[in-house]
């Protein structure tokens, strides 16, 4: 934390402008060295200025050189951006120098987690910014935005705060049980209390869930016997020649994956082997993923004829599929109708070799997740399998909590036990954290973030 570092910001490859950032308490020093334009360490803070990268006498790049003085940047360090032109020669070169004159290549997410450590953001806005990063939709990306505002965190810190007021009234009926004006915090109050902080725990973890499906989508498997047309329909969907369509039974021996977003919801379609008995060995191993790929699943697509009536190998899909959302895709109504399908559930009638009625399945998919119903004006939901763990422990922590008041436990042990979930909640947002939690949530970040 007292080096200064440096890192390329902008993506690897040819471009119209890349940006080298520069952190830490030598950073005007050192960027002076190798910039033509020498009044960089006495100009005012937030300001830019025109000049050349130089090695020696040699100019390098015409660059625009923004400084920022500490503590109004993002590290809350001093920080210099070097605003090149976006070849991949002359910005690994600017990087070079800077290396060779002091600074020290960043880590991935090490501007981040200089955020956090010098108190600039909290673990729930450093995640946001990786969300924002990798938003596919413009509602995942409203999501993050909110995340790094602090509306989520302030979520947390709301519970928190509960739990504190809790706390201190037992502290102060155990410390001072003389004084007739203090509100006597009984093992009834504590119930209550504990209640509805529950309450919202579960709202948040219910919500959580929504969160989860606008960051990363629905995991989609399509399954059915062979022939059925589950890689045309694929391929419908996908809009393009994803995988390959024949008319031979078993062409599709492994998943085929692809990505498509319908009313700002991601579909992550996965199209698997035919499910039958085989002898084929290679087709065998593709039919024993395609039902291990079921039980992964959020969501099946469960493609069968419109032809043919509904085979054994059809009605031992469906009870796999049991307890399980799914939709019944009846492919080839361009052909004569013989399936027997009154029992069948979620019902979409397609034609995927005319590509028609395929826009359906979009519509019945919004029906079984509700998706209509999602509350979008507020996007302020906690994702994440770490938060979502955590506020699982906090649940069971207060399961253990009611637990012990039926067995009479002393009200000044249950002061111990919230201040367990006190700290829970603190680790949500990082005021409590361990170093290696830390290493390993900022190295997913890109090296320059």
């Amino acid at each position: 934390m007292h080096d200064t570092i440096a890192a390329i910001s902008t993506a690897q490859g040819v471009g119209a402008i890349s940006i080298i950032r520069v952190s830490g308490p030598e950073a005007f020093n050192i960027v002076e060295k190798i910039f033509t334009n020498k009044n960089l360490k006495t100009a005012p803070t937030h300001t830019v200025h025109y000049g050349y990268i130089i090695d020696g006498k040699e100019k390098i790049d015409e660059v625009l050189v923004s400084k920022m003085c500490a503590p109004k940047t993002f590290t809350c360090e001093d920080i210099v951006e070097i605003n090149a032109h976006g070849g991949i020669i002359t910005t690994n070169k600017i990087l070079e120098l800077l290396l060779i004159n002091g600074c020290r290549l960043a880590e991935p997410g090490e501007f981040t987690k200089r955020a956090f450590l010098n108190g600039r953001i909290d673990l729930t806005e450093a995640e946001s910014i990786m969300d924002l990063i990798e938003a596919k939709t413009e509602d995942a990306s409203k999501m993050a935005l909110n995340g790094i505002s602090g509306k989520v965190s302030n979520m947390i810190k709301d519970l928190r705060e509960d739990l504190i007021s809790i706390i201190a009234n037992i502290e102060v009926n155990i410390d001072y049980p003389e004084y007739e004006d203090i509100e006597e915090m009984t093992i009834g109050k504590i119930n209550d209390s504990l209640s509805k902080l529950k309450d919202k725990i579960n709202k948040i973890l219910k919500q959580s869930n929504t969160g989860e499906l606008l960051k990363t989508g629905i995991k989609t498997v399509i399954v059915g016997r062979p022939n059925v047309g589950k890689s045309s329909i694929l391929n419908c969907l996908v809009g393009e020649e994803k995988a390959i369509v024949t008319s031979v039974q078993g062409t599709t021996r492994d998943s085929v994956e692809a990505s498509i977003v319908i009313d700002n919801i991601i579909l992550n379609l996965i199209d698997t082997a035919g499910i039958r008995k085989t002898d084929d060995l290679v087709e065998s191993i593709g039919v024993e993923k395609s039902l291990k790929l079921i039980d992964q699943a959020d969501l099946i697509l469960f493609v069968v004829n419109y032809n043919e009536k509904l085979t054994k190998e059809d009605r031992q899909i469906i009870e796999k599929l049991k307890n399980k959302n799914y939709i019944t895709v009846i492919n080839k109504t361009d052909l004569k109708k013989q399936i027997d399908d009154e029992k069948l559930q979620n019902k979409v009638y397609v034609s995927a070799l005319k590509n028609e009625n395929v826009e359906n399945i979009g519509n019945e998919i919004k029906k079984l997740f509700n998706l209509e119903q999602i509350e979008t004006s507020d996007l302020t939901y906690l994702t994440g399998a770490r938060n979502k763990a955590i506020l699982k422990q906090v649940l069971q922590g207060i399961n253990d909590i009611n637990e012990g008041i039926k067995n009479n436990i002393a009200i000044d042990m249950l002061e111990i036990d919230l201040r367990n979930i006190w700290n829970l909640l603190g680790q949500i947002i990082g005021e409590v954290y361990e170093e290696e939690l830390l290493d390993e949530l900022f190295s997913r970040f890109c090296v320059g973030k």
